[in-house]
This record gives structure tokens, C-alpha cells and sequence, in this order.
């Protein structure tokens, strides 16, 4: 198929490499071959100015690792009203029996304020899972698709997202394991503590060090299948948006439109990100809230059914909060002028080997 292609391009008259133009009747030819790099070398300085830093260097490592603060810090804080109702529904379905009937039941006990509950964890938490999340997965995407080649990188590019992901998310997850697990004992042990200065301390004492890391492992079956489509479903949605949605290349796009495509691409992966993670989430709330129990003892004990207890406001709360993510950390990499690589594009040397130029 693709040696087919090649004489098609040929009978193009715009093909030739050394193209000659007419003009008052003289004619010149095309700039040498030497010119192209000249311009070439122009546009990289022009870059160069246009970049607070060089892509991969420490200084974009670490500004990647305050977007990805702010991004995850906010944004999680913003939503601990539902996330409270959410894990409540999970380790007390009797009670909390939907979203809304979670509202009102604790509204009613314990006043609006009571929906901020946990909102301390949850900001610090977050904000350093965050940091390592997005600033590890730019290392570690660099340095896998330095390993593999140009080629590879490309050919297995949704490989690639998701180690890089599934690697960030390990180390992401050890910094979010002891606030998570405050965090939860405040949402769904009533009278337990009122806030992170209450729980840290008692829960210290009863059961130490232990306390804070026992819901690691659950955190990993949660967190890396979704921080995996988190990153590889963005990224190949991204790639699919420009491909076929949006109406032009993405260097004749502004500012806001390129952030308007992260937003979208950001709520599509949200969506798979919440079901993927979803069965993980309810044995994570219920082994926090619980003493002496393993996360296999929780997961026979909940079944199939129990596990997807609070889907659906799962989807409404990480739908939003992935499409908010993204939108701020690409606005983060906006702001400081952070070098932000365009959609992958097939190297031209796989394009000599796949016979589609010559």
C-alpha cells in the first residue's frame, strides 16, 4: 500500500527538491540546501527565547511538579463535600443510601460545616500526590523514550504513557498514603476526630507508624490503573482531537483554544479513569475506617455488587476533577512559558522505512 503512495507524490509539481521560481523573467533557483537549516536554526533560537527553560531540564522538572500541586491540591480540596458523601456511602450504604440522601443525612447531623470535613488531609495530601504524579511522569516519559528511540517511542507511544504513569503513581502514592488515611478516619468515624490535629496523634497511639501506610497496597490497586488512563487516555485523546475534531493544526490555535482541547480530553479520561478505579476506591475507604482488616477480608465481604457502591458519584466528582487537572496543569506550563511538545508525529526516518517518502 505504502509503495504506492510514492509515485503519486512524484506527479506532485511541487515535489521536485529544487523547485524553480520565475520572476521579471529571470529565473532563480531555490535557496541551497544549506538555507533550510539556517531557518531551521532560527526557529530553534526563536523557541529557545519564547521558553522559560529547556524541555527536560530540572528547572522544567520542577515547575511540572508545582503544576501538578496546584492541579491536584485544588482540585480535590474543591470536592471534598462529594468525596465525603461518596466514601460515607461506601462504608455505610444503610445509611447513606445515594448522593443525595448522603447530603441531606449529613447536613442534618451535622450542619453544612460538616461537608468540609477532612478538607486539611485532603489539600496536603493531594498537593504532594500531585507533585510527584505529574513531576515524576514528565522524568519518567523523557527517560523510558530516551531508552526506546525515536522510533519506539512512537510506535509505542500508549506503552510508554503508561509506565511512565504506572511509575510516577508508585512513588505518588507513598506521599498520599498517610493523609488519605487520616482523612478518611475523620469522614466516616463519626466522633473519631474533627480535624488532621486530632487524628494524626490518636491514631499514632493506637496503632503507629502502621496506620498511616496499611492502605498503600489498596492505594496502588487504585491509583496506578487510574493514574494509567489518566495519562494515556489524555494523550491519545489529545492526539485524536487535533487529528480529526479540531478544524486546524494545533500551532495555528491560541492559548485558550489549546486549553479548551485539555478540558475536554481531560473529562473523557476522567470518566475511564473513575471505573477502572472505582472497585479499589470502596476497599480503600473501608480498610481506613476499619482496624484488623485486610484488603482481601474487605473485598470478599463487600462482592461484586458492594465494590461499585457510589459509581456514579465517582464519575460526576473524577470526571471534573480530571478535566480541572489537566486545564490547570497545561495553564500552569502556559503561564511559566514551560516548552509544551506538540501531539507525536511520525519520525521521518519510519517514514523512509514505511516507504512514505523518498
Amino acid at each position: 500500500m505504502f509503495s504506492s503512495v510514492a509515485p503519486l507524490v512524484r506527479l506532485n509539481p511541487f515535489y521536485a527538491p529544487h523547485f524553480q521560481l520565475v520572476q521579471d523573467g529571470v529565473r532563480k533557483r531555490a535557496e541551497p540546501a544549506g538555507a533550510p537549516t539556517t531557518r531551521r536554526s532560527l526557529a530553534a533560537a526563536s523557541a529557545a527565547e519564547e521558553y522559560s527553560c529547556e524541555y527536560g531540564s530540572l528547572k522544567f522538572y520542577a515547575l511540572c511538579g508545582v503544576g501538578g500541586v496546584l492541579s491536584c491540591g485544588l482540585t480535590h480540596t474543591a470536592v471534598v463535600p462529594l468525596d465525603l458523601v461518596k466514601c460515607r456511602m461506601q462504608v455505610d450504604p444503610e445509611k447513606y443510601k445515594s448522593i443525595f440522601n448522603g447530603f441531606s443525612v449529613t447536613v442534618k447531623e451535622d450542619g453544612v460545616r460538616g461537608l468540609a470535613k477532612g478538607w486539611a488531609p485532603t489539600f496536603i495530601g493531594y498537593s504532594m500526590q500531585g507533585l510527584c504524579k505529574f513531576g515524576f511522569y514528565e522524568v519518567f516519559k523523557i527517560l523510558y523514550g530516551n531508552m526506546l528511540g525515536e522510533e519506539n517511542a512512537y510506535l509505542w507511544r500508549t506503552s510508554l504513557y503508561l509506565a511512565a504513569s504506572a511509575s510516577a503513581e508508585f512513588f505518588a502514592d507513598i506521599a498520599l498514603a498517610p493523609m488519605e488515611a487520616a482523612k478518611v478516619r475523620i469522614q466516616t468515624q463519626p466522633g473519631y476526630a474533627n480535624t488532621l490535629r486530632q487524628a494524626v496523634p490518636k491514631m499514632f497511639g493506637e496503632e503507629g507508624i502502621w496506620a498511616f501506610y496499611k492502605g498503600v497496597a489498596p492505594l496502588w490497586m487504585r491509583q496506578i490503573p487510574y493514574t494509567m488512563m489518566k495519562f494515556a487516555c489524555f494523550e491519545r485523546t489529545v492526539e485524536a482531537l487535533y487529528k480529526y475534531v479540531v478544524p486546524k493544526p494545533r500551532s495555528e490555535c491560541t492559548k485558550g483554544e489549546q486549553l479548551v482541547v485539555t478540558f475536554v480530553a481531560g473529562y473523557i479520561a476522567g470518566v475511564f479513569c473513575a471505573i477502572v478505579s472505582h472497585p479499589a476506591d470502596s476497599v480503600v475507604s473501608v480498610l481506613n475506617k476499619e482496624k484488623g482488616s485486610s484488603a482481601s477480608q474487605v473485598l470478599m465481604r463487600l462482592g461484586f455488587k458492594g465494590v461499585w457502591k457510589g459509581l456514579f458519584a465517582r464519575i460526576i466528582m473524577i470526571g471534573t476533577l480530571t478535566a480541572l487537572q489537566w486545564f490547570i496543569y497545561d495553564s500552569v506550563k502556559v503561564y511559566f512559558r514551560l516548552p509544551r511538545p506538540p501531539p507525536p508525529e511520525m519520525p521521518e526516518s519510519l517514514k523512509k522505512k514505511l516507504g512514505l517518502t523518498e
